[in-house]
């Protein structure tokens, strides 16, 4: 079952990417990568495909995101693209649901399929949080996931809490809120991109760096990180 259930997914998955490359490619001038007025046509032309269907364009997003994270695809990605899509407010609501039911549904599998074999390679070097989860599951994943995962890779991320048991309502929600400044701040950049390419009659990468859309998000993410040195000082030490 679980051999089957690998294969259906990978098969949806690669049926979307393949059909997200071709839509991109068979748009995509190779020729004029170079050309920022390339970049001004294509942002148009997909600014307007978004505007005319964005209830069944989110829908495709939504679905794409969580096959996405469910094979263990980077998060950076898809809210960078979110963003660029949808902008800053649509974009950081869309991807923040999508990539938490991802990750919730990561994580049920991983804690249906392989809920041993996760225990057998992490549990003894996470065996001092445990008694610190049980106590209170949500504040302390919530505190994880606010801290970037305390630098540890995406994927792995949403695995772990197997290894806690930690009960899906409160997994998913602690994600979700936790997901939502680190996402708010890299949609900002997304969409800070595109109205770059959208306003701007040339590239120049330090007028890029220094548009408010850009270095302001990326100054609050620098606190964030801060933030989440605090936060694995005094929540895991």
């Amino acid at each position: 079952m679980s051999k089957n259930l690998k294969i259906t997914l990978g098969v949806a998955y690669l049926v979307i990417l393949i059909f997200f490359l071709y839509f991109l490619f068979s748009k995509f001038d190779v020729s004029r990568i170079d050309d920022f007025s390339y970049y001004k046509f294509l942002q148009g032309n997909i600014e307007k495909f978004i505007g005319q269907n964005i209830i069944f364009n989110l829908f495709l997003f939504f679905v794409f995101s969580i096959i996405w994270i469910m094979l263990l695809g980077f998060g950076t990605p898809i809210i960078l693209l979110s963003g660029i899509l949808f902008g800053k407010w649509i974009g950081t609501f869309i991807s923040t649901i999508s990539v938490s039911f991802g990750a919730l549904c990561l994580y049920m599998l991983a804690k249906f399929f392989f809920k041993d074999l996760v225990n057998f390679l992490l549990k003894d070097k996470f065996v001092k949080y445990l008694e610190r989860f049980k106590k209170n599951e949500f504040y302390y994943f919530f505190a994880f996931r606010i801290a970037g995962g305390l630098g540890t890779p995406f994927p792995l991320q949403n695995v772990l809490p197997v290894i806690f048991n930690i009960k899906n309502s409160n997994y998913f929600f602690a994600s979700f809120f936790g997901f939502m400044p680190h996402f708010f701040i890299w949609n900002s950049v997304g969409a800070g991109i595109n109205n770059y390419i959208k306003f701007s009659n040339s590239f120049n990468f330090f007028n890029l760096i220094l548009n408010k859309e850009i270095y302001f998000p990326i100054i609050i993410f620098l606190i964030l990180i801060l933030i989440s040195f605090i936060i694995k000082k005094f929540f895991f030490r």
